[in-house]
Parts: C-alpha cells; structure tokens; sequence
C-alpha cells in the first residue's frame, strides 16, 4: 500500500449504511487519549468518492480524532469498486470484539449481496452459506450466519429487544434470543409490530417454541390477537415466579462506589448483609 496522505476530515463522508455502530463510550474516549499521546499508529483507509473521499476503515479513529478536535487524518487512498469497498469495509471490522446482532445481521447481508454481484454463486440457505462461511465470515457456522441475515427481517422494534437482550443480558427485562427472533422474522410488519405490542403490554418473553407455533399460525393465516394473547401468556418450562426488587430502592441504599461495580457484587454485598442481620437479630 503507497504511503498515507494527510486529508482533511471534512472531505470524509461516512461510508453508505454503514451497519457497525461508533459509540462515544469510555472505550472511544481512551482511544482518543491514545491517539492524542501518540499520535495515530494505523492510518484509516478511505476510496475516493464524488470528489471527496468516503471512510471505508477506520470509523472509530476518526471519531476519536474528531474528539480530540483535530483537522487533518492519515489516510491509506484506496481505489475500490462499490462491491470491493462493502467487503472491505465489513471484513475490518468484524474483527471487533463486542458486535451487536444487529450489527453482525447487517453487515453479513451486505457482505453477501456484494459478493452475489461479483458473480458468486450465493443464497441463503444454510447449505450454501456453510459451503461459503469462511468467505462470509471466519469462524461463524454457515447457520449461524444464515440466522443473522434472518435478523435483517424484523422490524427496529423487535431487533433492538435482540440488542438489548445481548447487551445487557437483563432477566428482569422483556428479552428475546436469536432463535425465536428469526422465527417471527417470517411474519409479516403488521404481524410482527402485533407481536411487538403484545410483549410489551403483557411484559411477557417469548420462548423459541412459542415463537415456532406463533409463526405456523402466520402461514395458515390464523394469527391475531387473541391467538397470540393465548400463547404468549402461557407458562414456560423453565418459567417460576421470581422475587424481583425495585433498582432505584436497592441503589439508593447501597455504597456509591458498589452502584458502579458488577451486579454479581451487588448481590454478594445483599446476601451477607441478610445474612448479618440474621445473625444480629438471633442472639
């Protein structure tokens, strides 16, 4: 690769649906404190576009430059058709370490269609996919990443359950996996947002069997409200009813700096505190 070139970063567009997210976290922040002590080690890679250049590596280090207040970047100029750049442009950054589902559903999807326009004989049954996984993505099962592109189906809605149910991993919250998510992936918008206002109404999670049964309702062309009131309300197998506290109550009684800690704490901090006050109130 020829040698990077200072370029401005107002001549920087963002790449065209870009499905990987640049959060301003702590991570971004130390990222730009990094930069700002020594200065970018890894110039980002851009192609040129419409007589500016469009980011196709390297997203996070200009935000964090852009932080750090800086006018100029180091850049690698690379000359990619729009196929090439998408391929590019998912393959570096797939090699993040934390990437949401949806993130991974988009990202494989536009992979995909890049590589169906180079003339690669591709579709989306798990067959094809397995055959293809390591052109698609390293390391990921050909169903695996036939369920992903599934996630591509559902309405913002539903996807960001998934998200949050993967980011926050919350059993208190309304939360919903992969697998029954690409089950109702198959129901139609108005079918999927009924479901959508069920959960939330209900404040009920559906399991990957009921999620099975609410989509072979879909096909026979059975599926309303009050089907889908029956099945949602139904008690799950592994479904017993928990003690659940209000967080704000908790937090409120518990030292600053443990507010901050991980939940495991928290709870080891409750247990023996119940556990001294049995202690105290049996003598």
């Amino acid at each position: 690769m020829s040698n990077a070139k200072k370029i401005r970063l107002v001549d920087i567009m963002p790449f065209k649906d870009h499905p990987f997210n640049v959060e301003v976290d702590s991570s971004l922040h130390e990222l730009a404190q990094s930069i700002k002590e020594n200065g970018l080690l890894n110039p980002v890679i851009v192609r040129p576009r419409d007589n500016k250049f469009e980011m196709v590596s390297g997203h996070r280090r200009l935000k964090a430059l852009e932080i750090n207040g800086a006018d100029e970047v180091d850049a690698y100029i690379k000359e990619l058709t729009d196929d090439d750049a998408v391929i590019f442009m998912v393959d570096s950054n797939l090699q993040r370490e934390k990437l949401l589902p949806s993130e991974k559903a988009f990202a494989y999807k536009m992979k995909m269609d890049a590589m169906k326009h180079q003339g690669k004989k591709l579709s989306t049954s798990a067959t094809e996919l397995h055959k293809s996984r390591d052109a698609i993505a390293k390391g990921e099962s050909g169903e695996m990443v036939r369920r992903y592109i599934r996630l591509t189906y559902l309405i913002p809605e539903l996807l960001r359950i998934v998200d949050n149910t993967a980011k926050y991993n919350d059993k208190h919250n309304i939360t919903m996996g992969i697998k029954p998510a690409v089950e109702l992936s198959y129901l139609t918008k108005d079918e999927q947002t009924l479901v959508y206002s069920t959960m939330i109404y209900d404040d009920l999670s559906p399991s990957h069997a009921q999620t099975i049964r609410i989509r072979k309702l879909s096909e026979q062309k059975r599926l309303n409200a009050e089907e889908l009131e029956k099945i949602l309300s139904e008690e799950k197998g592994n479904q017993h009813e928990q003690i659940s506290f209000n967080r704000e109550n908790i937090e409120r009684v518990l030292p600053y700096e443990l507010t901050k800690r991980d939940k495991r704490y928290i709870e080891e901090y409750i247990i023996k505190a119940i556990e001294a006050y049995n202690v105290t109130n049996t003598k």
